[in-house]
């Protein structure tokens, strides 16, 4: 199993490797930032509200003036940038090559086409050209938006050989703690369902517990909306120094779990805030996780229907006894 899983980690279906801040091995990111490359072209918007929180000051700065209103952005020259963010012209040439364009040019040039295509998601906002009819058609259209976002964050080489390194592993330990555990014990569950051996626990001691006696063959998996929640990157360390393999997912490009992850899967990030954790985030979490279940399952039919029919049929006496 481990030679497989070896094999897996290094197949041709992985994305071009990079080195990340750590000097580590990982998938590369910064190769498909632009939102030109590649048949899937990844949202500009998008791409730029994930970072946001990992770029320093005066480029969070440039980020959070264009997000504000992207379509002002348009009729603006250079200059007009520069006042209107208070950042220098230096300053926005190389935040532009930040987003993987040449610069300020291109940068409106790939921003056009994407409000042309509707590349920026609100909750509030139109969509189709459509206004929602109702606070509640909003909520849902939002969703739905967010959704499709997070379908092109990610690539179908990155979901299929995450399913499979999940597959062939020994063990999987789920690893979240906040908002985002509940998506983490789905995950885990529905794995068991269908014969997959997957642990999580609620404490973020006994997490850290069980992250030291992960080994070689193992999969460590953490989800985390921020990436940057001090236990959960910590447990995905841990695994990782005891050559376990580790897993993200996270709302947040170039946060510190990233840099613990042998592989990353990203959902959107959200504009709108509850109790400071995104609106949309663990819907899209939750997609994410049951885009690899499907995956896994569809190719272990014969083995997902006897474990289903099993758990049916034990589920169904259950329900049905009397006191």
């Amino acid at each position: 199993m481990l030679a497989a899983l070896k094999r897996i980690r290094n197949s041709s279906v992985e994305q071009p490797m990079g080195k990340n801040r750590s000097g580590l091995t990982e998938p590369e990111i910064d190769s498909a930032t632009s939102p030109q490359t590649g048949s899937t072209q990844r949202p500009l918007l998008v791409y730029l509200q994930a970072i946001l929180p990992s770029l320093n000051p005066t480029e969070r700065q440039i980020g959070e003036y264009i997000l504000e209103d992207p379509e002002r952005v348009l009729s603006s020259s250079i200059s007009d940038m520069r006042r209107g963010s208070g950042a220098s012209v230096g300053s926005i040439v190389g935040f532009c090559r930040t987003l993987g364009v040449k610069g300020y040019a291109s940068f409106k040039i790939s921003l056009a086409r994407e409000l042309a295509q509707g590349g920026l998601s609100a909750a509030l906002r139109a969509v189709d050209g459509q206004p929602p009819s109702s606070l509640y058609e909003s909520v849902f259209q939002f969703h739905t938006q967010s959704l499709r976002e997070t379908l092109q964050l990610n690539s179908e080489a990155t979901f299929e050989q995450a399913s499979r390194i999940i597959e062939l592993a020994r063990k999987i330990e789920f690893f979240s703690i906040g908002m985002s555990y509940p998506v983490a014990y789905t995950a885990c569950n529905k794995l068991r369902l269908i014969g997959i051996a997957a642990t999580t626990q609620s404490d973020s001691h006994l997490q850290l517990i069980a992250a030291t006696q992960l080994q070689k063959g193992d999969v460590a998996f953490g989800i985390s909306c921020s990436g940057s929640t001090h236990e959960t990157v910590q447990c995905l360390q841990i695994a990782r120094e005891n050559k376990a393999t580790t897993l993200s997912v996270t709302n947040c490009m170039k946060s510190p779990i990233t840099e613990h992850s042998d592989l990353v899967l990203y959902a959107t990030p959200s504009e709108i805030k509850y109790f400071q954790a995104p609106l949309a985030s663990r819907v899209t979490q939750l997609a994410l996780v049951d885009a690899l279940f499907v995956s896994i399952a569809q190719r272990r039919k014969n083995k997902t229907a006897t474990h289903l029919q099993r758990a049916g049929e034990k589920l169904l006496e259950h329900r049905l006894k009397k006191p």
